[in-house]
């Protein structure tokens, strides 16, 4: 029996690529059975660590000269056959021509709570400093879609993370970023395996969903989720 095509994800990031590295590992530990492979990874930064990180795996990598482009990025991710857009830490906003041409196929990974702590210049450190600031003692992940606006599109997933009256901003960044690392590749599997699903009006259709897309703790149904959690949560 011929081996299903896997899905061919194109990977953004600007920085350290952790997220994009966390994804790539699980396909590798799923084997022959992973829906989704990463194929090139994009970036708008020359010389960051997670190209990097990329090429250290034989992953094909490109750096954009100009990110506002919207047809030069179109035509790259058609030269190599792209289905799936994983932003893992990219910060410029991805040209509307292209979430346009990928819609329901382009997700983000963001370090709260959305709607809470998101928007243009709500990324990294900065959002753990706001969370600190504001008194919240829940913070957490979210997986969503990815439209023309930062971080307003449609919520997937998300993943409460506590807060500590002692935590700095980097404290609250590694608890969060554990979480990241264990939600993350199983939205991006669900997607390549065509287990989720956005209509027209903005809903998110998924067999782990829980209520609405707007739904503040949306879970994978996946045992092994919970003990991964656990332990990414362990203070």
């Amino acid at each position: 029996m011929p081996t299903q095509p896997r899905t061919r994800i194109a990977a953004f990031v600007s920085g350290g690529g952790s997220n994009f590295v966390a994804v790539h590992e699980f396909q590798r530990a799923r084997g022959e059975l992973a829906a989704g492979e990463v194929v090139l990874v994009i970036s708008n930064t020359s010389g960051c660590e997670a190209l990097a990180r990329a090429i250290e795996r034989g992953i094909t990598c490109a750096v954009l000269a100009n990110p506002k482009d919207g047809d030069a990025l179109l035509s790259l991710l058609r030269e190599h056959s792209i289905d799936v857009l994983l932003l893992a830490g990219y910060l410029a906003l991805v040209p509307a021509a292209v979430t346009r041409a990928y819609r329901g196929k382009v997700v983000n990974v963001h370090p709260s709570l959305l709607p809470a702590f998101g928007g243009s210049g709500m990324y990294g450190r900065h959002v753990h400093a706001a969370v600190l600031a504001s008194g919240a003692r829940i913070s957490g992940a979210t997986v969503h879609f990815v439209d023309e606006v930062y971080d307003r599109g449609a919520i997937i997933a998300q993943w409460p993370v506590p807060v500590f009256e002692e935590d700095s901003p980097a404290d609250l960044a590694a608890r969060v970023l554990r979480v990241e690392h264990a939600l993350l590749p199983r939205v991006v599997e669900l997607l390549c395996a065509e287990s989720l699903a956005l209509d027209d009006d903005g809903t998110v259709h998924g067999a782990f969903l829980t209520g609405s897309q707007r739904d503040c703790f949306s879970l994978l149904a996946e045992s092994s989720l919970d003990s991964e959690l656990d332990h990414a949560l362990a203070k």
